[in-house]
């Protein structure tokens, strides 16, 4: 098989098309580190590629930390690594490459980023070794993609100031919602992960236990997201956008159920990128257009 075939089976197995579950909360902490002005097209594409390139590094190093795992999972033996379309060392070689570029962006923008590179890395790649040994790898999960909204402000602004309560909000509300759709996700894997004794909190407590916990956790989602608005003083927009993804989560888990797990891809894909990118968008223009009342 040549490189370029490997390459592409490597950018087909990571998904990059994934990127819209954080890329619009990251556009939030974004617009937040600016006081809601334009960022520039630099400081956006920078953005957005350190995005892209800290991603496509963790999907990397969980597809050859999962390697054996996949190969035994009806559902991921199709693969690039287990069907042996790619080999594990263009895949190590693709996650250097990302990694390397990750760095060398994040110095961009400036000493506090670069310093804290290394540390983002670690956090995305140890997500993919929790469920080896605590049913909490969801959570782990959610903190991983909860990084984008802080690190984006960062990116931005180079220093802490208040505002970035509304940052860690957003960003608590991150971890909350993908934590529950990933149990979500994982009641297809039931099975495998016991025969596996791998931890997941479906195999642990059942599907339907497990459904009832995802749901507990997206209205903490909601909950977290209410506190940004309201502490913050974001408008109207900010309110609707809260409610918008009330309304989406109960479409999500009304897709799902204990006897039938046949929507759970509409579920996580479609439900969960419209909730993404409608929040943001919603969100992102509050800000814009009440900036000057906001930072004054």
């Amino acid at each position: 098989m040549s490189r370029a075939a490997e390459l592409r089976s490597v950018l087909a197995d990571i998904r990059l098309s994934h990127s819209i579950f954080a890329l619009p909360f990251a556009a939030i902490g974004l617009a937040i580190g600016t006081r809601g002005r334009a960022p520039g097209w630099e400081l956006a594409g920078l953005v957005l590629l350190a995005m892209v390139l800290a991603r496509s590094a963790a999907m990397a190093f969980n597809r050859l930390a999962d390697h054996r795992y996949d190969a035994t999972n009806p559902r991921t033996r199709g693969r690039a690594l287990p069907a042996g379309r790619v080999r594990r060392g263009t895949m190590l070689a693709f996650l250097v490459a990302c990694s390397a570029g990750f760095v060398l962006v994040a110095a961009r923008f400036g000493t506090a980023c670069l310093v804290l590179s290394p540390l983002v890395l670690a956090a995305l790649f140890g997500y993919s070794l929790t469920k080896r040994f605590t049913m909490l790898a969801h959570a782990f999960v959610g903190f991983a993609l909860a990084l984008s909204p802080p690190a984006a402000y960062l990116a931005a602004r180079g220093t802490v100031d208040p505002d970035v309560t509304g940052v860690l909000w957003v960003s608590l509300a991150v971890l909350l919602w993908v934590a529950g759709f990933d149990i979500i996700y994982a009641c297809q894997d039931v099975e495998h992960d016991r025969t596996e004794r791998l931890h997941s909190i479906p195999s642990r407590l059942g599907v339907r236990r497990a459904l009832v916990l995802a749901r507990v956790v997206h209205v903490g989602m909601v909950v977290a997201l209410s506190a940004a608005v309201a502490g913050q003083g974001w408008g109207p927009l900010s309110w609707a956008a809260v409610a918008l993804v009330a309304v989406l989560l109960v479409v999500e888990h009304g897709l799902v159920s204990a006897d039938d797990l046949s929507r759970v891809n509409a579920s996580f894909f479609t439900v969960n990128g419209i909730v993404s990118v409608a929040f943001a968008a919603l969100v992102v223009t509050d800000l814009v257009t009440r900036a000057g009342k906001l930072w004054p």
